[in-house]
């Protein structure tokens, strides 16, 4: 008996219907994703540089195109002339451009009255005056009280009153209390008190204070 052999028909194998219809040059999908990640970094990266040199150049035409005066004014008897940015505070005209670190800052807010000096005869918180606006004004620092080598009568009762500790706050407090004895305010300890409450010493030598403005008054 003669046997028959089977043989199976040549037939490819089953393919994805996906895929069946991409050319064999058509990307995969990793490779796709890994081509965006690569250039949406390059794209991310590009603007931080170019919108950092943007931000720098604009910074700098700014800076350049600060608007500024020329000012000319007497501190403690000589006469200055300077050209400032027009947002500069008279303290910093003081401390940065003439050198004159007597008035201290800060809260720089006119809060505390550690940069008082007077403008005019008028006490003033230099932190919140604006140099450019001072033309022809006469300003007296601490720097500006003693004759020389003598001290200001006032100077020299805060140190015989003990009237300070740390010693941060006592050019504005000498200074105060200078205008606060022009002004006529020295009548009584409360009227003292009431016009120097202005500025704050956080060491608490108020007693202290308002005896040095006293005894410089005349009043002991």
């Amino acid at each position: 008996m003669s046997s028959t052999e089977f043989t199976e028909p040549d037939v490819p194998p089953p393919t994805d219907s996906a895929d069946s219809t991409e050319s064999p040059t058509a990307p995969t999908r990793r490779t796709f994703i890994a081509t965006t990640t690569a250039v949406g970094g390059a794209v991310v990266a590009g603007g931080f540089i170019t919108g950092s040199t943007f931000i720098d150049a604009e910074g700098a035409e700014a800076g350049e195109a600060a608007p500024s005066s020329r000012v000319s004014l007497t501190v403690n008897g000589s006469r200055r002339t300077v050209t400032v940015d027009n947002r500069t505070s008279l303290l910093d005209l003081l401390r940065e451009h003439l050198d004159l670190t007597g008035s201290k800052k800060g809260c720089n807010a006119g809060a505390c009255g550690a940069c008082t000096v007077l403008v005019d005869d008028r006490r003033v918180n230099s932190c919140l005056t604006l140099a450019a606006r001072l033309e022809a004004a006469e300003v007296t620092t601490i720097e500006g009280l003693a004759d020389g080598d003598e001290l200001h009568p006032l100077q020299q009762a805060f140190i015989e009153q003990d009237a300070f500790q740390c010693g941060y706050c006592t050019p504005g407090q000498i200074v105060s209390g200078v205008g606060c004895i022009k002004e006529g305010h020295t009548g009584s300890p409360e009227e003292i008190r009431e016009w120097m409450s202005g500025n704050i010493c956080r060491c608490g030598c108020y007693v202290k204070i308002v005896r040095a403005v006293e005894q410089t008054a005349g009043r002991k």
